[in-house]
């Protein structure tokens, strides 16, 4: 039986931008150890927080062998390698693999709009070609096209790949996958506000925004659920629901962005087309902020 990539929480970590829109590499690696620091169990990188689709293929290769080599074997690096070209996903693969990354996320391809079967052959074309267990990314609010449940057996029959972050929304999709994949298809949720029913259906941990942000509760949230306290997890859940749904006043990443930037942590600004924050969404977003003592 394979084991999960991590249990627990991983940070989907942002990128850090200077004022001329370069990497800022010292703020990234302030994220990156305060996220360690505070005890989550693996960090990803280059995913759709971290600005991905706007990185040129050089940029996304540098940032996740920088990643790697301040993390430094102290906790798992998941490095998103996702494209809508399957040749390029490969590519990005085999990149992060020699960069000693130890797991892929790969989103759906977006745009195309797959078919299942589409879906299966770009997945087993990309696991042949590496050695890094894969983690699926199931987000069709972006990408137009979700899996089902029995592409996910089919999938789950590869000792590539590991399982899947599941931020479709769909708790039937997830019982259907957990009763068709048994126990050796693992799933995180890939919703700050799913995190504990997602677990009590048997996921593993989440890979979050708010973990950049508050670290520490995404940590104790998922080891709750781990240790099967789901009363003491449900409490803290809701405790934050205010401001999880404050991250996403607007789309992933412009909120966290602005949250953090709000604590001091000079993430700097976005990479169009993603612009900032109205006044009125960063207005709430601030509120939030201040009643959960964050500012």
């Amino acid at each position: 039986m394979r084991t999960p990539v991590f249990t627990g929480a991983c940070p989907a970590l942002v990128t850090p931008f200077d004022p001329n829109g370069a990497i800022n590499y010292d703020a990234f690696g302030k994220l990156i150890d305060a996220q360690i620091e505070a005890g989550v169990d693996a960090v990803c990188v280059c995913g759709t927080t971290g600005e991905s689709a706007t990185m040129s293929i050089r940029e996304h290769i540098a940032a996740v062998e920088f990643c790697v080599k301040r993390v430094n074997h102290r906790v798992k690096v998941i490095a998103g390698a996702g494209s809508n070209d399957t040749s390029a996903a490969v590519y990005l693969s085999q990149h992060a693999q020699d960069s000693g990354a130890d797991a892929l996320l790969h989103v759906t391809p977006y745009y195309n709009k797959a078919s299942q079967t589409g879906l299966i052959r770009h997945y087993e074309y990309i696991a042949d070609r590496v050695d890094l267990p894969i983690i699926l990314y199931n987000v069709p609010s972006r990408t137009g096209v979700s899996f089902t449940a029995e592409t996910y057996r089919h999938l789950a029959q590869n000792p590539q790949i590991n399982g899947v972050k599941e931020a479709s929304g769909n708790f039937s999709l997830l019982a259907h996958t957990r009763y068709l994949c048994g126990d050796d298809f693992y799933i995180w949720s890939g919703n700050d506000d799913q995190v504990v029913p997602m677990m009590a259906l048997g996921a593993k941990g989440v890979i979050s925004v708010a973990s950049n942000l508050i670290p520490e509760v995404m940590v104790k949230m998922t080891r709750l659920c781990l240790d099967n306290d789901f009363e003491a997890a449900s409490k803290l859940q809701i405790q934050y629901m205010d401001l999880i749904d404050a991250l996403f006043l607007e789309v992933n990443p412009i909120p966290i962005k602005a949250a953090l930037n709000l604590v001091g942590m000079d993430m700097g600004g976005l990479r169009l087309p993603l612009c900032d924050m109205s006044e009125k969404n960063l207005e709430t977003l601030r509120n939030s902020m201040a009643r959960m003592g964050l500012l």
